[in-house]
């Protein structure tokens, strides 16, 4: 959708910069010295800010895992290939053009001869070449995007626009290679993958539309234009992403001006911006899940369990009570106010062909009084004082991890409480700055968990194989939640092979299948894109899909390369070709963050992990 903001005239452009040059423009909004727009107004630049709230885990390619840090990725790399913003189809990115031969396992790439790195030198099909085959042979190296790898062969590169990759046995996801393609003759020099985290010398060498050029922890991370990028520099001179743990604080910003969008807002904060003056709601199907996970029994490749998860919840039956008594129409009605759809299978339905929902007899719907026979019948009676105890006489009190930067998490934890309560099931709601130290330790029984979704679903369903768990209990993997099922990991090594689309999509809905009814992971609901923008800071910006479709989290980098600031468009009468416009202005300030995340492809518990 594209909605078209008339130039003012150049008389009124003036009158403009006059009463902000004074403090007295947009609404009364006073201009104090020192924030980002009195500093546009004296260097003559532009900013724009995104406002977020999930720390970033890492901004290494080979670490990255949380959406904040491969959105960021998104902008400073190419990929092989990149997604279409109108129908997300694959097209070119690094490489302008690719070819299997006929028994699929020898993929050939052209490399663009116009991409450069930011320090001048070309890209080459070498830099591929080196990034694939430093994750096939050193395991740091392929702890953020091993499973795309896994199946390679052998990558080389013949020449500096040919790159071939030959592959064990088929693949279905050539032309979805997630893989940001690092510079060799920067990463070469790093010689412990698992501990750089890229964030000590800037400007970061890069080939993206973007350039990344500054970072503090939990404060911002700043990015200028990539003049040399191939499709065309960015409109706006600095990209902030601004890190807020409160919500509302984010949203006060944006009222002020402060930041020129907000992403993951609660209903009640879109509900309050539709009212006010020169912003913008953007209410979109999302592209992820949100869901119940349990603890497994945390266990490494070697065997080793670890973790204090309850073991009452290696008991299927105890699983499917709790899944019994969970409203899934309550909460899309009262946490999320009818911004979401109630979860059903693993991938939301914004992804039509891979998705599935549970139907007769398979389905857990809402049933507490089923709930209370499944507990019984499975051993688990309540005593005098309305517990329910195991046989060993462990009452069934748990924990559950929640995100404390989530208010769906708070929320949704008190209607746990109340009803898994009634069944005389007792839950503590542990609300943490950031979930990873206990998730990846295995001390947790329950969690909020998240995941965005790619066109192509093939790493979310990974992250749900054997072949993820850590090496060993002090290692990291990269699994979600130590999910290990032999009969999963079948059905994923033939959807991985599997080129006709058909087919490919009935073996992932299978997958689903078996994800449901194995139990560790209870989708409740596919939230929204719900996100607000200045209308007065950005001209025109490209949703994704461009019908209906989100700006934060994309998988791609079209927001913020085709955000317009609009001063600029005033004065050269332009604008994106494609997107929704939302703004007037010559800053805008973007933070960053969520755990809802809000999980690109990546995590909520993989928000904060997604």
């Amino acid at each position: 959708m594209v909605t078209k903001v008339p130039p003012r005239p150049a008389t009124a452009r003036r009158a403009l910069r006059l009463l902000l040059a004074t403090g007295l423009a947009a609404g009364s909004l006073v201009v104090v010295p020192g924030t980002a727009q009195a500093e546009d107004e004296k260097s003559g630049g532009t900013t724009l800010t995104v406002a977020v709230s999930q720390s970033i885990d890492s901004l290494s390619p080979f670490l990255a895992q949380k959406l904040t840090s491969t959105s960021i990725h998104r902008l400073a790399y190419e990929y092989l290939t990149n997604y279409d913003p109108k129908d997300a189809h694959a097209i070119p990115g690094l490489a302008t053009a690719w070819k299997s031969s006929p028994d699929k396992l020898t993929w050939t790439y052209t490399i663009r001869k116009d991409s450069t790195w930011s320090d001048g030198q070309r890209a080459t099909a070498e830099d591929a070449a080196w990034t694939f085959n430093k994750m096939m042979t050193d395991p740091n190296a392929a702890t953020a995007n091993g499973s795309f790898t896994a199946n390679f062969a052998q990558v080389t590169a013949p020449d500096p626009q040919t790159l071939v990759i030959r592959l064990k046995k088929p693949q279905a996801t050539m032309t979805a290679l997630d893989v940001p393609i690092v510079p060799k003759h920067v990463w070469e020099k790093v010689t412990d993958f698992s501990k750089f985290n890229n964030d000590k010398e800037f400007p970061i060498v890069g080939n993206g539309p973007f350039v990344i050029t500054d970072f503090k922890v939990d404060q911002y991370i700043k990015l200028k234009p990539n003049k040399k990028f191939w499709r065309g520099a960015p409109k706006f001179d600095e990209l902030v992403f601004k890190y807020y743990k409160d919500g509302d604080a984010a949203v006060a910003a944006l009222q002020k001006g402060e930041v020129s969008f907000v992403p993951n807002l609660t209903p009640a904060q879109a509900a309050a911006l539709k009212t006010q003056k020169n912003i913008k709601v953007n209410d979109a199907p999302g592209r992820r899940f949100y869901a119940l996970a349990t603890n497994p029994g945390a266990k490494a490749q070697d065997g080793k369990t670890f973790g204090n998860g309850h073991k009452a919840l290696l008991d299927p039956e105890v699983r499917k009570a709790l899944f019994l008594a969970v409203d899934r129409t309550t909460l899309v009605d009262k946490v999320f106010q009818g911004h979401a759809v109630e979860g059903e299978g693993y991938i939301p339905p914004r992804f039509g062909s891979y998705f599935w929902k549970p139907e007769g007899a398979q389905e857990r719907a809402y049933d507490p009084a089923r709930a209370e026979q499944v507990l019984d019948a499975a051993g688990y009676r309540k005593n005098a004082a309305g517990k329910r105890v195991g046989k060993d006489g462990r009452p069934l009190d748990f924990r559950i991890l929640c995100h404390a930067t989530d208010p769906n998490d708070k929320a949704v934890g008190k209607y746990l409480q109340e009803w898994w309560g009634k069944l005389g099931v007792g839950l503590k709601v542990d609300c943490l700055d950031s979930v990873s130290d206990p998730w990846v330790k295995g001390d947790y029984d329950l969690a909020f968990d998240g995941w965005s979704v790619n066109p192509d679903p093939d790493y979310v369903l990974s992250i749900h194989t054997c072949g993820t768990l850590p090496a060993t209990p002090k290692d990291s993997g990269a699994t979600d939640n130590f999910i290990c099922d032999k009969e999963f990991d079948g059905l994923y090594a033939q959807q991985a092979v599997e080129y006709d689309a058909a087919k490919r999509a009935d073996l992932v809905k299978r997958m689903q299948s078996r994800l449901y009814d194995t139990g560790y992971m209870n989708v409740m609901a596919y939230p929204n894109a719900l996100e607000a923008y200045r209308t007065d800071q950005i001209r025109s910006i490209t949703t994704m899909p461009e019908a209906a479709g989100n700006l934060w989290g994309q998988d791609g980098y079209w927001s913020w390369w085709s955000a317009v600031p609009t001063a600029r468009a005033e004065d050269s009468d332009g604008g994106s070709s494609a997107g929704v416009v939302i703004g007037i202005g010559a800053a805008v300030v973007v933070v960053l963050g969520l755990g809802v995340l809000l999980g690109l492809r990546r995590r909520s518990t993989a928000d904060d992990r997604e």
